[in-house]
């Protein structure tokens, strides 16, 4: 039984769960979340049905230039895939429990891993834009806990264990695969801070001394909902500038997507064959007895 405090929450959610599943009964292998300027990966896509967000009842909408809104569901290389092209931030002034709540509506839907992806800045001094970086930790310090309050039960535990996000076997395929189309792949820890601002000089210095690499607007908080509710989670970030301080011109969101679409041809790839080799690795888990 659903308690009253959450009941809005929830019905959201089924309401949400209703509309697709009177669209499509597809159910998906891998839920892939296209940050901006990566969403023409949605082209790799043997698509078999496409939902609006706006059309979804309660769903939130994107806002920001470069993200289509709008989930995709089809094949990859045979494995069923849920993409979403274009995801929601908590700047767009939604309620954090709305920026999750694509995640959770995915795992509704039957997906059981979460390969996120996104535009970022450079923290990591060593770093240059078109880098891609395998993020093997996030840190969420500075942005609102999507499970502050009660818990919801029927989706994960009260206190779920973050001592390992980010799937160790799915960054193991991610980084095989990069290796085998020689493309060089930065591993690093990822932060979330909650724009819509790019860091001054000094929070990029600060960031840096906490252990971060990379530093953007989404993604930590959805690897968080994702693995409270059992999914396994991987993510690369395509570090699209150097950040504040440590490059010598302004930051502008034309730059980030700019170094996005450049670096997409190289993306669409590593990404293709990266979900290819999951689906594979999960049917050969299937097969262990």
């Amino acid at each position: 039984m659903q308690a009253d405090w959450d009941k809005a929450d929830w019905d959201k959610l089924e309401q949400c769960l209703d509309y697709i599943r009177g669209k499509t009964e597809f159910v998906p292998l891998v839920a892939l979340v296209l940050g901006s300027g990566l969403g023409g990966f949605a082209q790799e896509l043997e698509a078999v049905c496409t939902v609006n967000y706006k059309d979804i009842p309660g769903f939130p909408v994107s806002t920001v230039p470069g993200h289509a809104g709008r989930f995709i569901f089809g094949y990859v290389g045979g494995t069923p895939v849920v993409c979403m092209q274009g995801r929601v931030h908590y700047y767009e002034g939604y309620a954090v429990s709305d920026v999750i709540l694509p995640v959770r509506l995915m795992r509704r839907l039957g997906a059981r891993i979460l390969f996120l992806t996104n535009a970022s800045g450079g923290v990591n001094p060593d770093y240059d834009a078109g880098d891609f970086m395998l993020i093997t930790d996030h840190i969420m310090t500075f942005f609102p806990n999507p499970l502050i309050g009660p818990n919801m039960e029927e989706l994960g535990t009260r206190f779920p264990d973050m001592s390992s996000v980010y799937d160790k076997d799915l960054c193991r395929i991610i980084r095989e695969t990069a290796k085998k189309q020689a493309v060089p792949l930065r591993e690093g820890v990822y932060v979330q801070l909650t724009g819509p601002s790019f860091e001054t000089p000094a929070e990029v210095r600060m960031l840096g001394i906490l252990g971060a690499d990379a530093v953007g607007m989404s993604t930590a908080v959805e690897a968080l909902a994702a693995n409270h509710c059992g999914m396994r989670v991987c993510g690369v970030s395509c570090i699209c500038n150097k950040g504040a301080g440590l490059s010598r011109t302004p930051l502008t969101h034309q730059e980030v997507q700019a170094a996005a679409d450049r670096a997409a041809p190289v993306f669409r790839n590593m990404v293709r064959e990266s979900i290819i080799a999951m689906n594979s690795n999960n049917n050969e888990e299937k097969n262990v007895i």
